[in-house]
């Protein structure tokens, strides 16, 4: 475990649950929260250790971290992968990844960002390593296990979300009697999810997936109570997740809704 860690901070509870875990552990943190991502209230949660940075700024944020003594940081959080395309006057580091990118893929602009603070000093570590009790779990999460025809489309919906997230277009489906009804891309999934209801009538399976060679330092698969909501109202029965590979923010509260609502829980073990 660090000595020391840097958080950098997207969107979501995902920062939440690292700090709250690092505080655990008695870990001192250096905050840095992405401008237009990470929730204020984060702010106030930190204290005086932290730092609002743009996305353009990889040069100041590398500065932060070294002056704070840190040398291992997670990145947590999600950062909208359309906001690449706003970056209008990235400074030097910033430069040097844009100017490496073959793509602007999440998985390529991520990959790179990692390279760079490598070289700077500033090692990206997996952004599980404190949540591993967040993490999907094989079998029934939820007292509602999946029926044999829930079973078959989650089956189906996996082999079709891996397909998906292997051309790293996104990594849900949403899936009825064997057919594709909605793919996540850059909207996320519970924007997908609720799309599905605007094309078949329920009941849906959605399942969630890792990339094939997912790399947990970054961009990890998460779920959170607000993608049960989507279910509810989409009419989604079954939520199957890939076991080990999806985080659960906020699991119980997660669980708790799962069981109010009627939704199945379920996670797949990668074969």
């Amino acid at each position: 475990m660090p000595e020391r860690l840097g958080l950098i901070a997207g969107e979501g509870r995902f920062p939440f649950l690292v700090l709250e875990e690092a505080r655990r552990r008695a870990i001192p943190v250096t905050t840095l929260l992405i401008e237009g991502e990470a929730d204020p209230a984060l702010a106030a949660a930190v204290g005086p250790d932290v730092h609002w940075v743009g996305l353009g700024q990889l040069s100041r944020s590398v500065k932060i971290l070294r002056e704070a003594g840190v040398s291992e940081a997670i990145l947590a959080g999600r950062v909208r992968h359309a906001r690449a395309f706003d970056i209008l006057k990235p400074d030097r580091l910033t430069l040097k990844v844009l100017t490496r990118l073959r793509s602007r893929s999440t998985a390529a602009m991520l990959l790179t960002v990692a390279e760079v603070l490598g070289e700077e000093g500033i090692e990206l570590l997996d952004s599980t390593i404190l949540l591993r009790h967040h993490l999907a779990t094989p079998g029934a999460m939820t007292r509602r296990k999946p029926s044999k025809e829930d079973l078959e489309s989650l089956g189906f919906g996996l082999e079709m979300a891996r397909g998906l997230s292997s051309l790293d277009i996104g990594q849900t489906v949403v899936v009825k009697r064997l057919a594709v009804v909605a793919a996540e891309a850059m909207e996320g999934t519970d924007r997908a999810i609720r799309r599905a209801a605007e094309v078949a009538a329920p009941p849906f399976v959605v399942v969630k997936v890792a990339r094939p060679r997912q790399d947990m330092r970054f961009d990890v698969p998460v779920v959170g109570p607000k993608t049960i909501e989507s279910m509810a109202a989409a009419g989604a029965s079954v939520l199957g997740l890939e076991a080990g590979r999806v985080l659960l923010v906020e699991r119980e509260e997660l669980l708790r809704r799962s069981e109010e609502q009627g939704v199945a829980v379920y996670g797949v073990a990668r074969e």
